[in-house]
This record gives C-alpha cells, structure tokens and sequence, in this order.
C-alpha cells in the first residue's frame, strides 16, 4: 500500500491521467518494491481560481 495523493489543474484529457497512473505506478513499485495492486492514486481537480503561489491566484 501507498496510497499517492495528486493535486493537478482540471483539463487533463482522460488518456493523459491514464498515462500518468500508469507512470507514477511503475515508479512506485520498482522503488517501493510493491505489486501494482497496492498502489491507490487519487487524483484532486483543482480549478486555476483556487490555487495561488506567491499570493496570486493562478487564474490572475
């Protein structure tokens, strides 16, 4: 079990997240030394309005 906690802007297509799990799987099973089935990826949607860095909104 890691269960991977991902934040991202919404707009991924649903082939790039597939791509992405696939990728972030892999990786965790090699360095984790893991089965494929103990990984969890949960992917959060976040709209660009409610994310800031350096105290402005992404959507500025």
């Amino acid at each position: 079990m890691p269960t991977i906690n991902v934040q991202l802007f919404e707009g991924r297509t649903l082939e790039q997240k597939r791509a992405f799990v696939k990728a972030v799987t892999q990786a965790a099973c090699l360095t984790l030394e893991c089965g494929a089935d103990s990984v969890d990826i949960i992917i959060h949607e976040v709209k660009r309005e409610d994310w800031a860095t350096g105290g402005k909104l992404w959507s500025d």
